[in-house]
């Protein structure tokens, strides 16, 4: 008992000691020699490991690029500045999935226990940007001065759109399309902004509402523990009723679910939030039941701001909308037979599984080595996304996906699939995620030698199984519509009341 008791406590004084250490390293100038070592470093591991990094820039001119970010290093900077100057060059490659990690503060346990009591500041809002304007979108607990439609002017004296602006070059979407920078960056500005100014208690605002300025201090509001209560039960019970639509607390939002728009049942609306895959298989298996049984002629599914996710769970729901054993994915590219034994095999782990995932780390390599084959000079992994059987409750009515820029990765290449087959009708904006596929899945982080900042570089290219368009852009919609940011802040569906109105033509 003696030496667990020692042993907890030489855990507790190493891990303060760690984070001390490291916040100081922080506040700590690097050598610009060291800097540009950074630089050749992370060029190097982006040639070692992306499966297609000259997609969207030729090689020429990303070494220029490289070239001229070194020119620029003069004097020592400290790990955030030199992101500030690595990031923008990294997101001119243009793939959205591929960014450098911002290096930010570790927090005490002290500090993080008492974050643990208070409330957010802006995250307890949704915010929309149109250009350079920040609008309320939501809030939801109705907190005085910020209703929705507010437009925030100022952030403690500094203006918004200058923060918009320079966060704005840290987000990059898949090739040559803008449509997905304004939908990330409403909702990580603010981590953007904690980032840039640490954690703060309290900020000084001023906002505009209905042509009325108004200046005031947003404070963070300490949890009592009855609101702690009612939102635990709040959660438990969501949960516990549509156990299969997957509720997300942080989103405080199902990622999944399904309703109709008529009494008749002839008109499905079904909304995804997010392809997170738990409990996918059984949602998907009722609701198909569901749509069967219900003689359903119109079902409309909703992709709109949903960043993405599975691809087994995208391969799964496109098995229900065809009547066709088709291939879903090309074969997967990578950039050699060896680049998967780099992946974070460990980093997805949990602590109390890791010895397990350790045993079973053998049989990974094996399953690797199998599943390489080479072919025209080029590194493939066998892909099983293929329909090896119909499914007997595959829908068979008419079909229509709501996209916008906020559809990515995933949810931009299940659409480019189904539009590929002239399987459905697409609605909305061109998506934030490319037509042509994507560079995801499985990471392989690398840590900067000197500066010690993360680049998770994906080792995966997806591609849907179509003819490609080589336009370098979103999936674009069969039917374009762009909501005003009036319509945005005032809840109207435009997009939605379109299909209603198209099949109240039809019949």
């Amino acid at each position: 008992m003696k030496k667990t008791v020692y042993f907890l406590i030489v855990c507790l004084f190493t891990s303060c000691v760690s984070v001390k250490n490291y916040n100081e390293n922080l506040e700590k100038p690097i050598a610009a020699d060291k800097l540009k070592e950074d630089v050749n470093f992370a060029y190097l591991k982006l040639h070692q490991f992306h499966p297609n990094l000259y997609w969207y820039i030729s090689k020429d001119s990303l070494d220029y690029k490289f070239d001229s970010l070194k020119t620029t290093i003069n004097k020592p900077l400290k790990p955030l500045e030199f992101y500030l100057k690595l990031e923008p060059v990294v997101a001119k490659i243009r793939e959205g999935h591929l960014r450098v990690t911002i290096p930010t503060r570790r927090l005490t346990k002290k500090e993080q226990k008492y974050l643990l009591t208070q409330k957010g500041l802006f995250g307890r809002y949704n915010f929309a940007i149109d250009g350079d304007q920040l609008f309320v979108l939501d809030n939801a607990e109705k907190v005085p001065n910020m209703q929705v439609g507010t437009e925030i002017l100022k952030i403690n004296d500094h203006p918004t759109l200058d923060y918009l602006k320079k966060y704005r070059k840290l987000i990059t979407s898949d090739g040559k399309n803008q449509t997905f920078q304004k939908y990330y960056l409403a909702k990580s500005w603010s981590s953007f902004f904690t980032y840039e100014n640490g954690i703060l208690d309290s900020v000084k605002l001023e906002t505009k509402y209905q042509n009325e300025i108004k200046t005031f201090y947003l404070k963070r509001e300490k949890i009592s523990k009855v609101e702690k209560k009612v939102e635990k039960v709040e959660v438990k019970k969501k949960q516990q009723q549509n156990k299969n639509s997957d509720y997300n607390v942080a989103r405080k939002l199902y990622n999944r679910s399904l309703t109709f728009e008529k009494k008749d049942s002839s008109i499905a609306f079904m909304k995804i939030n997010s392809f997170s895959n738990t409990r996918s298989a059984k949602f998907y298996k009722e609701s198909f039941a569901t749509l069967k049984k219900a003689k359903t002629k119109y079902l409309i599914i909703d992709m709109r701001n949903n960043f993405g996710g599975s691809v087994a769970e995208i391969n799964n729901l496109y098995s229900y909308l065809t009547d066709e054993k088709l291939k879903f994915l090309n074969d997967i590219e990578v950039t050699s037979n060896k680049s998967m034994y780099h992946a974070d095999y460990f980093n997805q782990v949990p602590n109390l599984i890791k010895p397990l995932a350790a045993i079973a780390y053998p049989f990974y390599l094996v399953g690797t080595a199998f599943s390489n084959k080479e072919k025209d000079g080029k590194h493939y992994l066998r892909a099983n996304y293929k329909i090896r059987k119909i499914k007997e409750d595959n829908f068979k009515g008419k079909l229509y996906v709501l996209i916008n820029g906020g559809s990515f990765s995933a949810a931009s290449i299940l659409p480019s699939k189904l539009k590929g087959d002239k399987r459905a009708f697409l609605v909305g904006e061109e998506t934030g995620g490319a037509n042509d596929g994507s560079v995801a899945g499985r990471y392989s982080t690398i840590t900067l030698p000197n500066s010690k900042l993360k680049l998770p570089i994906s080792l995966m290219l997806f591609q849907p199984n179509i003819t490609f368009t080589n336009t370098e852009k979103g999936v674009v919609p069969d039917k374009e519509i762009i909501p005003t940011i009036s319509e945005v802040l005032q809840k109207k569906d435009i997009e939605l009341e379109w299909i209603l109105n198209d099949i109240a033509n039809q019949k």
